[in-house]
């Protein structure tokens, strides 16, 4: 190109050095050992067998349930630093409806599934033409695989996705286009781990308790057991003994009459389930993957609730340990990833959702709290609040009492100089009629000044 004097050649820019993350993380699966040397052996704890277990589909589905039926509302910060909802053209239609195939519901949902069980959730964005985010897509994160280059910078190597409009077999975008939110990263910043690294063992042997507890109740409830002889058998003999016993005595034939001849006894090998606490196991093992998930473990249906005499203090728990962390982490991810984290011509906007909707109180409460609420919120703020209805004339100030004062004005009274005098005995003789009846205007007055004695003393 021939720019005046000067010749200029254009050449494309050569990619940098890309290094794909690996190691004891693992981005295919979650790698945790059962024994001593299982890793070393490709024994790995699979994700979608540990899913099979209930205390984890519990744990997992629970916790994307309840984060997605939260309001997600786009807020404004004004100039008393209270965030307040709004609407606006360039981030409120993608909040409302992330994608063409998903609602705002079901895409929380998967975005808090894809965290929990993969420890890493990926969404790409789609852009206009002024480059606002006008689409969110989560995708399969054991096809995503990040990037970093030998000067640090970050990309995601993306394999082929029709649903999310990826085409191509492989796509490597910049970090700038992807939302990628980490479950605690122990190994590297880029590589989240999910809770099923820490509880699959557990999970797994919940899975083995409840295989062997199937077998052994299509057994009959009968355990296993060995046909004994009082001399030596051959063994063409005992082959045929063992095949008629399975053949007639076993599975759909438990409970028949055997008849045993030549001094054979059947005797019982196998634990039962009351030697081996197999309930007292299984609910251990439930336990365990609660733990690792933090959802108290009454809330997925293993063992009975604290004696709480109300819901609340029990959402509180569950909202703290568990899903506070996770919600936080959700709109500060998507803040960045649509581009409000800063301010946006002097406007700080965020996204923010409403825990309110954890638990909904029966009328009475709502009617209680909403009346305790006057000289906090407006009535007309308590009524869109606990009771979902409009504004009424004369509700837009909070109310108290009128005896209430500040202490400042309760400080500064005078105090009396002086003490009260007590008044003067009223003679008998001067209350008293000529027909010794009491003189009823002569008390009134009396009684009058009594009352602006302690008026002044006061």
């Amino acid at each position: 190109m021939q720019i005046g004097p000067w010749e200029i050649s254009l050449r494309k820019k050569a990619l940098p050095t890309l290094q794909p993350l690996s190691g004891r993380g693992g981005w295919w699966s979650v790698l945790a050992e059962p024994f001593l040397g299982a890793w070393q052996r490709n024994l790995d704890i699979r994700v979608d067998t540990v899913l099979v277990y209930s205390a984890v589909f519990s744990c997992a589905t629970l916790i994307a349930a309840d984060i997605g039926k939260l309001c997600l509302r786009l807020v404004q910060k004004d100039s008393d630093g209270i965030w307040n909802e709004i609407d606006n053209p360039a981030y409120s239609p993608v909040i409302r409806k992330p994608n063409r195939y998903q609602t705002i519901i079901k895409f929380v949902e998967q975005w808090i599934i894809s965290k929990l069980i993969h420890g890493n959730t990926y969404v790409l964005k789609q852009r206009d033409n002024r480059g606002v985010v006008v689409a969110l897509y989560v995708l399969d994160p054991t096809r995503v695989t990040p990037l970093v280059t030998t000067d640090g910078a970050v990309y995601y190597d993306l394999k082929r996705d029709d649903l999310s409009g990826l085409k191509t077999e492989q796509l490597i975008v910049p970090a700038s286009e992807i939302i990628h939110d980490t479950m605690v990263a122990l190994y590297h910043p880029l590589v989240g781990v999910s809770p099923i690294y820490a509880c699959g063992v557990a999970a797994l042997q919940g899975l083995a308790i409840q295989n062997s507890s199937q077998k052994f109740f299509s057994n009959g409830s009968s355990p296993g057991g060995v046909l004994t002889a009082p001399g030596a058998i051959a063994d063409e003999t005992a082959a045929r003994l063992k095949a008629y016993w399975d053949a007639n005595y076993t599975g759909d034939n438990v409970g028949k009459v055997a008849v045993l001849g030549d001094g054979l006894k059947f005797e019982k090998m196998a634990t039962n389930a009351v030697d081996a606490q197999l309930i007292d196991q299984l609910k251990w093992t439930g336990e365990t993957v609660c733990s690792c998930f933090h959802v108290p473990a009454y809330m997925v249906g293993i063992g009975p609730p604290p004696p709480y005499a109300n819901v609340e203090p029990m959402v509180q728990q569950y909202y703290s340990q568990c899903l506070q962390s996770l919600i936080t982490n959700f709109e500060t991810s998507l803040d960045e990833g649509i581009g409000i984290s800063e301010k946006v011509n002097g406007t700080q906007y965020g996204t923010e959702f409403d825990v309110n909707d954890l638990i909904w109180m029966d009328t009475a409460t709502k009617t209680e709290a909403a009346s305790k609420s006057s000289g906090v919120l407006s009535p007309n703020e308590a009524r869109k609040r606990y009771f979902a209805v409009g504004p009424v004339d004369g509700g837009e100030s909070p109310y108290l009492q009128e005896q209430n004062w500040p202490l400042k004005m309760l400080a500064g009274r005078e105090l009396p100089t002086r003490a009260p005098t007590a008044p003067e005995p009223i003679p008998v003789a001067q209350t008293l009629s000529p027909d010794k009846h009491l003189d009823i205007e002569a008390l009134r007055q009396r009684a009058s000044a009594v009352i602006m004695a302690l008026l002044e003393a006061a």
